[in-house]
């Protein structure tokens, strides 16, 4: 009979070798190293997630701990301990702490920092539950500091490959850290996981080259971010399907929908950031994490003060779908939405407004032609 608090062994037999692995499940009271198993946190497709106590330093920590077949593959196991070796160097506050790594009876596990808020995913159901989107003003401050983190972890050489809102974590503050770096990563190549059809990463929130499996850049984790800015903002995801292939097909062959034709109070510079992000060329897209950041700010900013509304307790913008936009015009060389002063396109140069018969290039907002006052065509 098996002691409470004592470690299941489940026994199977392949040519006539017993296999003894851990189950998942009756980790609790069982000690890791220095860690002992408190109770479960979560779990996704890969890995438990459980809150633990380590109990030479007497503080409480996460601790993820990996199905026992990954450690079968040793050519996983090298590559595990490696990239969990790099994220413990990143040193970031949107970034999770990672404090060890090890293995237990045949069961990868990883030391993290305990984060106790919920997480991204949490917060958009949250908002879904009501019937509300998430403002503007909320999504600039958590997606500017996730992008933060991400131009952080591309300088330092580590792509996450697996941006969503699940690996979102919120602290009780609600600042934003991203959880589980390296760890898609590390799958690259592992036995099982190369079959034909097979992604790294979760679907609705891979890049392009991500579904075509080539080979990918810190620009795979921005469209990810735009993925994700698009959901929080409009409500819905801008692929969705029920298999794999579908959702591959849609992210490769597709546009998405236009964030505005979803959430038409959005306003349109805003609506920009999330369409360049979303750019099926890496080359179109943002290069760096923060210029997305950078742009959303500017967009943000550029909105009019009333525009801006308190938080209610639960933190959700009061109505935030009825706001009053600010008049952009678009380019039309390159579809780029500009404000009503600019006289040549801020992404591309075209003139925006030039006058047919003087050839006066007018700001985009100008009806008549200030140098021979005849009507001007206003971009559409």
């Amino acid at each position: 009979m098996r002691r409470k608090g004592e470690a299941h062994i489940c026994t199977t037999r392949a040519a006539s070798s017993p296999i003894a692995t851990v189950q998942q499940d009756d980790l609790i009271g069982v000690t890791l190293g220095n860690y002992k198993i408190l109770a479960q946190l979560g779990q996704g497709g890969m890995a438990h997630v459980y809150k633990a106590r380590q109990e030479n330093l007497d503080r409480e920590v996460a601790v993820k701990v990996l199905p026992p077949w990954f450690a079968a593959d040793r050519n996983f196991v090298e590559r595990f301990n490696l990239e969990a070796r790099l994220v413990a160097r990143l040193s970031h506050p949107n970034i999770v702490t990672v404090h060890d790594a090890d293995e237990y009876m045949g069961n990868l596990y990883i030391v993290m920092q305990l984060v106790d808020g919920g997480t991204l995913k949490q917060r958009l159901d949250q908002l879904q539950a009501i019937n509300q989107k998430m403002d503007v003003v909320e999504a600039t401050r958590i997606f500017t500091q996730l992008a933060s983190s991400l131009s952080y972890a591309h300088e330092n050489g580590i792509i996450h490959r697996d941006v969503k809102p699940v690996n979102v974590l919120m602290d009780r503050t609600g600042r934003p850290i991203l959880s589980d770096f390296g760890i898609a990563k590390a799958l690259v190549g592992s036995q099982g996981l190369t079959r034909q059809g097979a992604g790294v990463g979760t679907p609705e929130y891979m890049s392009p080259e991500q579904c075509q499996g080539g080979p990918v850049d810190g620009r795979a984790d921005i469209y990810a971010l735009g993925v994700m800015l698009f959901e929080s903002l409009t409500g819905r995801l801008p692929f969705m399907g029920d298999n794999y292939p579908a959702l591959a097909h849609s992210h490769i062959y597709e546009a998405p929908p236009h964030p505005n034709a979803i959430n038409p109070a959005l306003d349109p510079a805003v609506s920009q950031v999330i369409i360049t992000a979303l750019m099926k060329n890496p080359t179109h897209r943002y290069q760096q994490a923060n210029d997305m950041a950078d742009a959303l700010e500017r967009a943000v900013h550029s909105l009019p003060a009333n525009n801006v509304q308190p938080a209610n307790k639960l933190g959700a913008y009061a109505d935030p779908s009825r706001v009053t936009t600010t008049p952009l015009f678009i380019c039309l060389q390159c579809r780029h939405f500009n404000k009503s002063g600019t006289r040549f396109c801020t992404a591309c140069g075209f003139p925006l407004n030039q006058c047919r018969i003087c050839g006066t290039q007018n700001p985009a907002n100008n009806r008549f032609c200030s140098k021979c006052g005849q009507p001007l065509h206003k971009p559409q």
